[in-house]
């Protein structure tokens, strides 16, 4: 009798032999994230399945095992970096037999090896090029990473880029691969032939959100100027430090128990008297008097560290949101929290 393998077994078969070692706990939750038609096919599998040594469910496991790390190589530093650290683990053959089993079903999003390289660095690279390349660059960057780069534009760009991200809508494979072919030596994706989405209204306010003040400040002030529709869309979307304002007694509350009090009297001295009373009123006598205090002693400070420590209190709003402790309407003037 020959003995069982995962080398002579098709594809359907490891995935029926993969469930069944799964378990009852864990089986039924990957059904649920799956279609109708292919859990009728894997149903059919398992019932069709021989006896399965115990060797050759070790075998599917361990192979299923290194399909989700090397998706997760790539994903996390591109093909390249995958191919280093399986060769380390695996050897250079499996390595590259794994690699080449998954890299034709496999999309990297494009630029994702952007994801892994300092701003600065890439900010260096692209910031002589067209406002259009480094909108449709930035578009697909994770928000605190394209931040930093849009923070090292001048004002002017930043406005320009920040426009054309907003009005980006679908980009076919064609301009994509024209611009990653400028970009060839730093470039390690898989494309796929769809069109794909880059930028609109959403990627604009999630970039913003994460911009310094100042960025926020010069590229809204552009955008009020040559564009108000536009910036009306983004700034209903958006909540700055000056929105605290709107918050309900309760929300602030709660956000007062999250903030660092040093932190929060370096915030208060940009802000306006009213912005300051509510604060005061929503926390105890004691607590508001030392506040006040800390705020006198204080003296004089850098406008750049009053933004910086408005910033991290708003972070701290937009953190509670995400945890659902709060919730910020988007669009209302009247009532930002409900």
């Amino acid at each position: 009798m020959a003995k069982q393998s995962s080398l002579n077994i098709s594809g359907r078969e490891k995935i029926a032999v993969l469930m069944v070692s799964l378990g009852n706990d864990i089986a039924p939750e990957i059904y649920k994230k799956l279609d109708d038609a292919t859990i009728e096919l894997i149903t059919l599998e398992i019932a069709n399945l021989r006896k399965v040594s115990p060797e050759l469910k070790l075998e599917v496991l361990k192979e299923a095992q290194e399909v989700l790390m090397a998706r997760e190589f790539m994903a996390r530093g591109g093909v390249d970096y995958a191919r280093d650290v399986l060769e380390r683990a695996l050897g250079p053959e499996r390595a590259q037999n794994l690699l080449a089993r998954i890299t034709a079903s496999l999309q990297v999003k494009p630029f994702d090896f952007m994801r892994h390289t300092d701003a600065t660095q890439i900010l260096g690279f692209i910031q002589n090029e067209h406002p259009q390349t480094i909108a449709l660059i930035l578009s697909y960057l994770e928000p605190p990473q394209a931040a930093m780069i849009l923070s090292g534009l001048t004002p002017e760009m930043q406005a320009e880029v920040t426009k054309r991200i907003a009005t980006m809508d679908r980009i076919t494979p064609e301009v994509l691969r024209e611009v990653e072919r400028v970009l060839e030596r730093k470039l390690s994706t898989v494309m796929g032939q769809d069109f794909t989405m880059a930028g609109g209204i959403d990627a604009v306010v999630a970039l913003v959100n994460s911009a310094d003040r100042t960025t926020e400040r010069n590229i809204m002030e552009y955008l009020e100027e040559n564009d108000p529709e536009l910036a009306e869309e983004i700034k209903k979307r958006l909540f700055v430090f000056e929105d605290i304002m709107r918050l309900d007694d309760r929300s602030l509350q709660r956000i007062l128990r999250e903030v660092d009090m040093k932190e929060l009297s370096l915030a208060l001295k940009g802000a306006t008297e009213e912005l300051k009373t509510k604060f005061f009123k929503n926390m105890s006598k004691r607590a508001a008097e030392m506040l006040q205090e800390d705020m006198e002693y204080m003296g004089p400070v850098r406008v750049k560290d009053v933004e910086e420590a408005q910033q991290k209190v708003v972070n701290v709003v937009r953190g509670l949101e995400e945890q659902g402790e709060i919730v910020i309407a988007s669009g209302g003037d009247d009532d930002l929290v409900v």
